[in-house]
């Protein structure tokens, strides 16, 4: 049997029913598969026999050694940066067509597929305008991380344990949740709170789209600001805070990262959405959504070390502006204008 048998809502969430009982399955699935390459029929067979969070966690694994093998041939590290869009997304549609394919209830999933394919187009627009899917591109943040490291036998170990293995699991784990909204689908109808949390959730993509425009848009006028010394007819920014080098207008106003904040509510959101469905206040499924905001921590930090070198009033915004949320006591930067008629009096 590929689905645990559970009675109640809060038994969705026990590791020891829902999880520990299929892990074996993980032994054979690679012979399973590779035995029925040529039978469409079995592998249809075998994916319906398979517990879909077993299958999704092997999936990401299988990922790791061809993102290992293309980032080292092609020296190249942002491989999984490529897929970091898709890959949720792709695991989400994955435990709604199984839920389909048993004939569970799907209503709660479906609402959960549609955010998942807008929250990926929004975030693969976004990456793939600035270059990102475009030969040789990789994050700037690598070669710094390389340079520092400076021995490659230790990096090639960092690609191994984090780029490759910790990044594919990351996006696999963040979507834990979405199979315990599976378990829960026969035993808790959908109801009106489950409409306030895909609202939620379509809100913080909208909310991260304005933010990605409006650096995009403050990036495009800086760039034409700096080619010609002059600030375009339609830009909301003047010439002051082009020169200032960093966006703090519109959402970046009230935090340094608002992109980022919203990006880490949806995997939040997700998270407390199936503490609701099964009645639980924490559940085991809840590591994913941890752990992404771990690693917003640390990418976040080291952006900020890099853009605090560059900019020297960054380190201003950094104490008066919340990194993530905005802070209540921040004063906020002060206008870029009246800075340069007060640097011009003195």
């Amino acid at each position: 049997m590929a689905l645990p048998l559970v009675k109640s809502a809060a038994a969705c969430t026990d590791f020891t029913r829902t999880v520990q009982p299929y892990i074996s399955q993980l032994n054979h699935l690679p012979q399973h598969i590779y035995q029925s390459t040529t039978d469409l029929h079995a592998l249809s067979e075998l994916y319906l026999n398979t517990n879909p969070l077993i299958s999704a966690f092997a999936f990401s694994l299988a990922l790791v050694p061809i993102v290992l093998i293309i980032s080292e041939v092609n020296k190249n590290y942002s491989q999984i940066d490529r897929v970091w869009s898709l890959l949720p997304t792709l695991y989400n549609l994955h435990y709604v067509a199984y839920a389909h394919a048993k004939g569970l209830p799907t209503q709660r999933l479906d609402s959960l597929a549609i955010i998942s394919i807008v929250w990926s187009t929004r975030l693969t627009y976004n990456y793939w305008r600035k270059g990102g899917y475009q030969v040789g591109s990789e994050d700037y943040r690598w070669q710094i991380v390389k340079d520092y490291v400076n021995n490659p036998v230790v990096f090639f170990l960092f690609n191994v344990v984090f780029i490759s293995l910790a990044q594919s699991l990351l996006l696999f784990s963040v979507t834990m949740p979405t199979y315990v909204l599976l378990l829960a689908a026969p035993i808790t109808k959908a109801q009106a709170p489950d409409i306030v949390f895909t609202q939620v959730l379509l809100g913080c993509v909208f909310f991260a789209y304005t933010a990605d425009q409006q650096q995009w848009d403050f990036h495009a006028a800086k760039h034409s600001y700096q080619q010609n010394a002059k600030v375009p007819p339609a830009s909301r920014y003047n010439a002051a805070d082009l020169d200032r080098g960093f966006n703090t207008r519109g959402l970046w106003s009230l935090s340094r990262h608002p992109n980022f904040l919203a990006e880490q509510s949806v995997w939040v959101t997700l998270y407390i959405w199936s503490c609701w469905a099964t009645g639980t206040n924490y559940h085991w499924a809840g590591l994913g959504a941890a752990a992404y905001l771990c690693l917003f921590q640390a990418s976040t930090w080291l952006t900020e070390l890099i853009t605090a070198g560059k900019y020297p009033e960054y380190k201003l915004y950094q104490k008066r502006v919340g990194k993530f949320v905005p802070s209540l006591w921040g004063e906020g930067m002060p206008d870029a204008n009246a800075n340069a008629a007060a640097k011009k009096e003195k």
